[in-house]
């Protein structure tokens, strides 16, 4: 498999990730809303305030994270997966002697026929450490020592 179709592999399952992220948000934030909206008047009265109250909590804890997914979303847009890049820079796949990483969204580990890849976001503190360096270049990160050994 190419570098250049491991990166693309790579930004398609950062493309799922996201969208299941968006989908859940919003499907949660439906939940939530019907919850509130179901909520039916008791002659407690507070009670029925706190069921609503606690309801719009969760719908807008689930709105901040669609919110935090549609920023994914547009990151990714951002990324040109087809160039070669010669120094570390988001859009990149960087193989060091700890791993691969694919600067791109924290997305986490991604596998591609049994190989392990980092989707990481370019302000995570190892995509920051690894940032403009290149090839044959180490980079201490937490005291350990990255080689950079590729960069596509």
């Amino acid at each position: 498999m190419t570098s250049d179709t491991t990166k693309q592999d790579l930004y398609n399952q950062c493309v799922d990730y996201v969208q299941q992220r968006i989908n859940t948000a919003k499907l949660a934030m439906e939940a939530a809303q019907e919850s509130a909206n179901s909520e039916s008047k008791s002659s407690a009265g507070d009670k029925y305030e706190t069921g609503r109250a606690m309801a719009q909590l969760e719908r807008d804890r689930h709105a901040q994270l669609l919110a935090q997914a549609r920023k994914m979303e547009h990151e990714l847009t951002r990324l040109n997966v087809g160039k070669a890049y010669e120094t570390v820079q988001p859009g990149s796949l960087v193989t060091t002697n700890r791993g691969v990483f694919f600067i791109s969204i924290s997305a986490g580990k991604l596998a591609i026929a049994g190989t392990d890849y980092f989707a990481v976001s370019p302000a995570s503190p190892v995509a920051t450490a690894l940032s403009g360096h290149k090839v044959g270049d180490a980079v201490t990160f937490n005291t350990v020592v990255y080689q950079i050994v590729s960069v596509f």
